[in-house]
C-alpha cells in the first residue's frame, strides 16, 4: 500500500528581528490510509509544529520550511494560494486543541460546518445543512437538529470537541491531524472523544496524526507511535515495541515518569533538567545533558535515525541494546488501563 502522507527530512525555522528558532529539525515518517501514527513528546518538541505544517498553517513571512511533504504524491509545500485553500478542510482537516478558540464566537455551529461544505463541495443551501446535520450525528451529539442553532459558547467542552469533530469530518478527507484534542477535557469525556475518534477513523479508513504528551492516550488510539524531542523523531516504532521494549533512553524517561493507580508512596521518577534552547541546534545529542545513559560518543556528534529491530527506529548511539525493564512497561500498561478501560495488545 503506498503512503497517503509522506514527510521527508522536515525543517522548520522561525526567524523574527531578535532570534531565529529552529523548531524542527529534520523529521522524516509516513501515514498509511487507514493507519494512526500518534507523536509523543514534551512541550516544545515539535510536535504541534510539525503537524500545522502539513497545512502551511505558520505566517509565511516568518517562516522558512525546507524538505518534503508530500499528501498522495502532491508536494504540499511547493502550494500557495487557492492551491492550498483546497487543500485545508478538503483533503486534509485537524482538530485543534481548544474548540472554544477555534470556532468562530459569533457564528452558530451550523453555520460553520454548512459554509465549510458549501466552499468544498459546492452543495446547496439545504444540502449543506442536511450535511451538517448528519455530521452531528455521526459525531454522537444528541439533539443535533438543535445543536445546529446553536453557539460554540452554548455548548460544553465535550459538545465542542465533538462539533470539532464533526467540523473536520465535513469534506471527508483523506488525512485527520488531532493536535491534543483531549487535553482540555475532563478524564470521562477524554475517553469518549478517544474512542469517537479511533471509531470514525476504522470507520472511514482516515489517515491520521495523533500529537499529545499523553503515553496512555497515544497507545490506546495509535497503530505506531514516534517520540519527538528538540525538534527530531527520537524513536519511532509500533505500539508494542514502544511499550514493551523503548530503546531511546527519552521514552523511558517518559514511561517512567507515568502517573497510575499502583503508584501511592512510591517516587516519580521525572526527567532531569530541561529541553535545549533550539534558537541554537545542538551539535551532539541533543538529550545528552539529560541523559544518565550519555557516553563520550554521546557529545561527539547528532545521532542518526537507525533500524534497532524491523519497524522500530531510533535516535541513539549508546545502549539501544537494552531493553525497557518487565516494571517499566508493566507501570505504562496499567497507567494505559487505568485510564481507558482497555488492555493494549501484546
Amino acid at each position: 500500500m503506498s503512503d497517503l502522507l509522506s514527510v521527508q527530512d522536515l525543517h522548520v525555522t522561525f526567524v523574527t528581528p531578535d532570534r531565529t528558532v529552529h523548531a524542527v529539525n529534520g523529521v522524516s515518517f509516513s501515514v498509511k490510509r487507514g493507519e494512526t501514527l500518534g507523536i509523543l513528546g514534551e512541550s516544545g518538541s515539535g510536535k504541534s509544529v510539525t503537524l500545522r505544517s502539513i497545512l502551511k498553517l505558520h505566517p509565511e513571512h516568518r517562516t522558512r520550511w525546507s524538505g518534503s511533504i508530500k499528501l498522495e504524491g502532491d508536494e504540499v509545500l511547493s502550494m500557495t494560494g487557492g492551491a492550498l485553500a483546497d487543500l485545508r478542510g478538503n483533503r486534509v482537516s485537524m482538530i485543534f486543541q481548544e474548540p472554544a478558540t477555534a470556532f468562530d464566537p459569533v457564528f452558530t455551529i451550523g453555520h460553520q460546518i454548512a459554509e465549510t461544505i458549501k466552499r468544498h463541495t459546492g452543495k446547496s443551501e439545504s444540502d449543506a445543512w442536511k450535511r451538517a446535520k448528519e455530521l452531528l450525528e455521526l459525531a454522537r451529539i444528541p439533539s443535533p437538529a438543535q445543536r445546529l442553532k446553536a453557539y460554540p459558547h452554548e455548548m460544553s467542552g465535550g459538545m465542542r470537541q465533538r462539533a470539532m469533530i464533526a467540523l473536520a469530518l465535513s469534506c471527508n478527507p483523506s488525512l485527520l491531524l488531532a493536535d491534543e484534542p483531549t487535553t482540555a477535557l475532563d478524564a470521562t469525556v477524554q475517553i469518549q472523544v478517544l474512542l469517537l475518534i479511533r471509531e470514525l477513523q476504522r470507520e472511514l479508513d482516515l489517515g491520521v496524526i495523533f500529537v499529545t504528551h499523553d503515553i496512555g492516550v497515544a497507545v490506546e488510539v495509535s497503530d505506531r507511535i514516534g517520540v519527538m524531542y528538540a525538534g527530531k523523531l527520537v524513536e519511532l516504532g509500533g505500539v508494542e515495541q514502544m511499550v514493551d521494549a523503548p530503546r531511546h533512553p527519552y521514552t523511558r524517561g517518559l514511561l517512567a515518569s507515568t502517573v497510575h493507580g499502583g503508584m501511592r508512596g512510591q517516587r516519580l521518577e521525572a526527567i532531569p533538567g530541561a529541553p535545549p534552547d533550539l534558537a541554537e541546534v545542538p551539535a551532539a545529542c541533543s538529550f545528552a545533558p539529560r541523559c544518565k545513559y550519555a557516553e563520550a560518543q554521546c557529545l561527539a556528534a547528532p545521532p542518526p535515525l537507525t533500524a534497532a529491530t524491523e519497524g522500530h527506529l531510533v535516535r541513539c548511539v549508546g545502549r539501544i541494546d537494552r531493553a525497557i525493564s518487565g516494571h517499566l512497561a508493566g507501570n505504562a500498561r496499567t497507567h494505559i488501563v487505568d485510564r481507558t478501560g482497555h488492555i493494549p495488545p501484546g
